[in-house]
């Protein structure tokens, strides 16, 4: 049995697409998923995504946005958001999986690597309980030039190369 890992950001069309297109890419023994927490569902990824991925050797041309919905968060062992706000709306609007949810910069500072599963890890953590700091924050770079969207994927890149390690317990090799 794999893990199963849920990104989300806003609209699903920048910071969780360049995550689950690069966990995909790194680690086909995870399933992986993006969704939105204020996202349009059907639209392809925006094109400056479309473009940092490309630079950094990835490619999804099949992307559709898709909302944040109750059968995605029950179907994750773990929901990684970017910023303070998504934990916030997972919490309100889903909060039966609030215990495993949390922002990529938090797991990657308090989630052991290790062979103990995934969800023993993830529930000594308390994550429903904690308390969202702004240092949790993945700058969103909607809005901003090609270079803001190149800088981002950059800096997802390597969050994700931390963060796959931590994922994989004695389940998936």
């Amino acid at each position: 049995m794999s893990v199963r890992v849920l990104y989300v950001c806003t609209g699903n069309a920048a910071r969780s697409v360049m995550a689950t297109v690069m966990t995909r890419d790194r680690a086909p023994g995870i399933e992986v998923r993006g969704a939105g927490t204020l996202s349009i569902p059907g639209l392809p990824m925006s094109s400056r995504t479309r473009d940092a991925l490309r630079a950094l050797g990835h490619h999804d041309p099949d992307h559709r946005s898709r909302q944040l919905e109750a059968d995605d968060a029950a179907w994750a062992d773990v929901i990684v958001t970017f910023e303070p706000q998504h934990v916030a709306y997972v919490r309100r609007h889903h909060a039966g999986v609030a215990h495993r949810t949390a922002t990529l910069p938090r797991l990657l500072r308090d989630l052991p690597p290790g062979p103990d599963p995934l969800a023993e890890r993830l529930g000594a953590l308390a994550l429903h309980a904690v308390d969202i700091e702004p240092w949790e924050e993945v700058v969103d770079p909607a809005g901003g030039d090609q270079a803001v969207f190149d800088a981002c994927a950059v800096h997802i890149s390597r969050l994700v190369d931390d963060l796959v390690p931590r994922l994989v317990d004695g389940r998936v090799a």
